[in-house]
């Protein structure tokens, strides 16, 4: 089942436009928005010689924990440590940057391929380095995305278990410390927790776990009781805005606005940005006249509209149906949580004012369905498919879908 939760986070890997401007250098904890405290509690970990062998960081997507997770790593390895970060000269220092220290291993969800049957880590370390240097923010969906799934399921299978093993029973190459990097935790199997489990209660020397998780109830309770949990909250609205202001050259009423929007998730507010940046406005009144039409089954005019839509760029089309998934997110959550709008729903004056009254037309009944076929579209988009049929296939489904009655309002 589709969370309505997620409908943002789908479909974000568009690596090659705006929001990489500046690619974050992720492997320093000055370039870390926020988290000031924490961070200088992980530093001082080092200089009192207090390194715990099994860390667990844990909080909402878009904080930057596995950026986090990242720079304690190159400190940690650092040949020539500075007061409160690395040298980044170094020979450690250097490696770090590209994440290919020998010392340095990650664990994280992969999928099964017709070529691979029993997948690994390593048969996606390529794509997974260049992932967390593109978007040291990004999300599991992003993830997801970049590997190429659709639906398969993804996880850290039970071959990964003796695969972390064998790598932290080896000596250290050039480190003091073997450091293994596990992202989304809670995904493993329980066969490879149980193993994972073994290996914390007794590492080998000189071995370091950083576990990077969003969701702790799906991992186990005994393997949370051996991890030093820190817990790294979503980013502070002051260190955000902050950042935005750094990057990009807006007002202060318009960061403002994005630092409520975003609530703490770099990632979104890189978006949020991003879509800005491509004709936001544009899309909300595509969006509204689109919609419109779906309802008033205006077929003919949606036929037109389709070919209008066919004459844009491919990039553009893909703009627009994510900014139709971010709607949809917004205005179920409006529709079924009135109350807490001010905290959940993130959308500027104009939207607000039309969701106001559309919201009600996104329900339990459909949000799960639309969010599925605008996804699909984009796919399609994304895979060079026809556009006119795509997008006429998705007018006729938004049209049966926008007519579903909530059973609570009737």
């Amino acid at each position: 089942m589709y969370i309505f939760i997620t409908l943002f986070k789908k479909n974000k890997n568009q690596y090659n436009q705006q929001l990489l401007i500046n690619r974050q250098i992720i492997v320093f904890f000055r370039e870390i928005i926020g988290h000031k405290e924490i961070k200088q509690k992980l530093i001082n970990t080092i200089h009192e010689k207090r390194i715990s062998h099994a860390l667990l960081f844990v909080g909402p997507e878009g904080n930057g924990k596995l950026a986090l997770a990242i720079a304690y790593a190159r400190y940690v390895s650092c040949l020539n440590r500075g007061e409160n970060d690395s040298c980044g000269k170094c020979r450690s220092c250097v490696k770090y940057k590209k994440l290919i220290h020998p010392d340095l291993h990650f664990v994280f969800p992969v999928i099964r391929t017709t070529k691979i049957t029993k997948p690994l880590s390593d048969d996606f370390i390529k794509i997974w380095r260049k992932f967390v240097l593109d978007t040291p923010y990004g999300d599991f969906n992003v993830w997801l995305e970049r590997i190429g799934t659709e639906k398969q399921q993804a996880g850290i299978f039970t071959q990964e278990s003796q695969s972390i093993i064998k790598k932290l029973y080896f000596k250290t190459y050039e480190a003091e410390y073997k450091i293994m990097i596990i992202w989304m935790p809670e995904k493993m199997n329980q066969t490879a927790s149980n193993k994972l489990l073994k290996m914390i209660e007794e590492p080998p020397p000189k071995t370091l776990f950083i576990l990077v998780a969003e969701n702790t109830e799906r991992m186990l309770k005994t393997i949370l009781s051996r991890t030093q949990i820190v817990q790294i909250p979503r980013i502070d609205d002051k260190s955000m805005f902050s950042k935005i202001k750094e990057k990009y050259s807006f007002n202060d009423d318009k960061i403002k606005e994005i630092v409520r929007m975003s609530y703490g998730n770099y990632f979104m507010a890189s978006e949020i940005i991003n879509t800005e940046g491509n004709g936001a406005s544009e899309n909300f009144k595509i969006f509204v006249n689109f919609m419109r039409m779906c309802y008033s089954m205006k077929v003919l005019e949606l036929v037109k509209w389709t070919e209008e839509m066919s004459n844009l760029g491919r990039e553009q089309q893909k703009l627009f149906l994510r900014y139709i998934l971010r709607m949809l997110r917004e205005n179920f959550i409006l529709n079924i949580l009135p109350e807490q709008q001010n905290k959940l729903v993130f959308l500027t004056k104009k939207e607000k004012n039309f969701s106001e009254k559309f919201c009600k037309f996104i329900h339990t009944k459909n949000i799960n369905q639309l969010s599925e076929e605008f996804t699909k579209a984009y796919l399609h988009i994304e895979r060079y498919g026809f556009d006119k049929l795509v997008f006429l296939d998705l007018a006729l489904k938004t049209i049966r879908l926008l007519k579903l009655k909530d059973e609570k309002r009737n």
